[in-house]
């Protein structure tokens, strides 16, 4: 008996069944972690459509890469839209990706960079360095006109959080 429980407890984790004493969100970051991106994308999801940020911005990884997942670029735009909007840097820098190459959004640089110059705002470290690298890099595409309304947008953005169900 003590085995079969065992067994049961265990197929309920491979499958994504909630236990009490773990989160969806965590166990979904630390599935992504270990690049079980199937887990990974079923635990995440509910978290992420009731507006948790970092979830959202891993789906929109997920999506865009095609991990765990069917690579599906407007999905991958709506969720990073969401995660970029409540001022979540991965997010935000993977939107600005998408702007930049036209992939689920139209191509559009200064939204790309508004969105780049904002992860980059908020990133530490190599990340930071990274990309300002990738922001300079559309803005080597833009005229003084955009470039200049691309760092206004920047300047005038606010996060807005997404009601929770």
């Amino acid at each position: 008996m003590k085995r079969a429980g065992l067994v049961l407890a265990f197929l309920l984790f491979v499958t994504g069944v909630p236990f009490a004493n773990a989160s969806e969100l965590s166990r979904g970051v630390a599935a992504f972690k270990h690049r079980k991106y199937e887990v990974a994308a079923t635990l995440l999801a509910p978290v992420a459509d009731r507006g948790d940020a970092q979830a959202q911005a891993i789906l929109c990884y997920l999506y865009t890469y095609g991990r765990g997942v069917p690579q599906n670029y407007a999905e991958a735009a709506t969720w990073c839209l969401r995660a970029a909007a409540q001022g979540n840097a991965e997010g935000q820098y993977m939107l600005g990706l998408l702007y930049n190459k036209g992939q689920g959004v139209p191509e559009d640089f200064i939204q790309a960079h508004k969105w780049l110059n904002l992860a980059a705002s908020r990133a530490a470290g190599p990340k930071r360095e990274f990309s300002y690298r990738i922001r300079d890099s559309v803005a080597s595409k833009m005229s003084p006109a955009q470039l200049s309304t691309a760092r206004r947008l920047a300047v005038e953005w606010r996060p807005v959080r997404e009601d929770r169900h």
